[in-house]
């Protein structure tokens, strides 16, 4: 896919990590072959993760995360740098890029360990070699070899290595998993019908990126498919020919569509499918029973993975909440995180719930999900705690045998 074509959670996410004045913003533009980062002898210039989506030869389409230096000072240094940690979770790729005229420090061995850690797919990158003899070369060389088989001496200055590093990139390019959101549950002209509620909350002029998504998937494997608001829903199924096989909602209009949609066809929502397409919604499932002990005082995160502009009736601040205070009878805290921002400690919460995560990567969903199970917090999906809180649980998710079978 093209960089026009490409959403930014379909790209490769490539973070170039390092201290403060290692090269890192100028490495860049000499892998991009543009003026992409600003550069100065000034120390800190980066001074928020910066996202930069583009076409990397011979790799595809990327979004390169340009961060802090991870030797910051100060108060708000600290702040810069937990800003640079979260990138780790989000990345498919990260280079560490030191000076070679400074050497590895310690604070860069004990990054690459927590990369390692990660299982991330590294590079190494000694930057600067310009200012290097070739005796000094040549023993930079060999202290890094200590920590890894394979690093690269590069100058963004002269372009030395540059070819190099980006094939080296290129061959970490995360293997091709065949993942679909809908294509293997239906064939050429099966009819699906998409519920896409119109209301103060829906972008103007567009559907958002979830029935984008789905759509496209569709039409990929030949399928039919019928896109209508949930007020025109039972007109729709009347007047097909054949019964769909699929109808997929916006999770809000669970409720009222479970009641429209007979019983004989197959149910489920954009946020259910986009859990399954990132690999969370197992974890999901096991999760949402949580909402049964729901009491008085108990905190709970609604989550999103998009910034957009709060309306009075906005799904994750206003619907959510109102629907988890009925089902549970309760009055919980609620608190709230969005786009980027998603707490490293979540030992205070009793439950998660959050978006589908179309606009997060696959491995930041992933991770998002893998942090709450490793302090025991149960984290569901918007569309599994609807469809569970309005008693169609089973029903959303029959289309998926595997994920079904969780319930039995």
């Amino acid at each position: 896919m093209s960089l026009n074509t490409t959403p930014a959670a379909e790209r490769i996410h490539i973070g170039i990590f390092g201290k403060r004045n290692a090269g890192k913003s100028s490495l860049i533009n000499a892998i991009t072959s543009q003026e992409l980062a600003i550069v100065s002898e000034q120390k800190g210039t980066t001074t928020d993760p910066v996202y930069k989506a583009m076409e990397l030869l011979p790799l595809g389409p990327v979004m390169i995360i340009d961060t802090p230096g991870l030797d910051d000072e100060g108060e708000l240094g600290a702040q810069r740098i937990a800003k640079a940690q979260q990138v780790l979770n989000k990345c498919d790729i990260a280079l560490l890029v030191v000076d070679a005229s400074v050497g590895l420090s310690e604070a860069d061995k004990a990054l690459w360990q927590q990369l390692q850690a990660k299982k991330l797919p590294s590079i190494l990158v000694l930057n600067k070699v310009e200012l290097l003899d070739e005796m000094r070369q040549a023993l930079l060389t060999m202290e890094a070899m200590k920590l890894t088989k394979q690093c690269f001496l590069v100058s963004a200055i002269t372009n030395r290595n540059i070819n190099e590093l980006k094939e080296a990139i290129a061959a970490l390019r995360p293997r091709e998993v065949e993942r679909q959101l809908l294509g293997d549950l239906i064939k050429p002209c099966d009819i699906v019908v998409l519920v896409t509620p119109i209301d103060s909350a829906a972008p103007k002029g567009r559907l958002i990126l979830p029935q984008q998504q789905v759509l496209r998937n569709v039409l990929d494997n030949k399928g039919i498919t019928v896109t209508v608001q949930e007020s025109e829903l039972a007109e729709a199924l009347a007047r097909l020919a054949f019964p769909p096989k699929l109808v997929v909602t916006d999770s809000q209009a669970f409720g009222a569509v479970s009641k429209i949609v007979p019983p004989t066809i197959p149910l489920i929502s954009f946020s259910i499918l986009m859990a399954r397409y990132k690999g969370t919604l197992s974890a999901a499932v096991k999760a949402v029973r949580v909402l049964d002990t729901v009491q008085d005082g108990d905190k709970i995160l609604i989550s999103e993975g998009c910034t957009h502009h709060r309306q009075c009736q906005d799904i994750g601040t206003v619907k959510l909440p109102g629907w988890i205070r009925s089902f549970t009878k309760a009055e919980p805290e609620f608190c709230f995180s969005s786009g980027t921002e998603f707490p490293e400690d979540l030992s205070q919460y009793k439950l998660v719930v959050h978006c589908g995560g179309c606009m997060l990567n696959e491995r930041e969903m992933q991770s998002r999900s893998e942090c709450a199970a490793a302090q025991n917090v149960p984290m569901t999906n918007y569309g599994i705690a609807i469809a569970y809180m309005h008693g169609i649980l089973k029903r959303s998710v029959a289309p998926l045998p595997d994920i079904a079978k969780l319930l039995e």
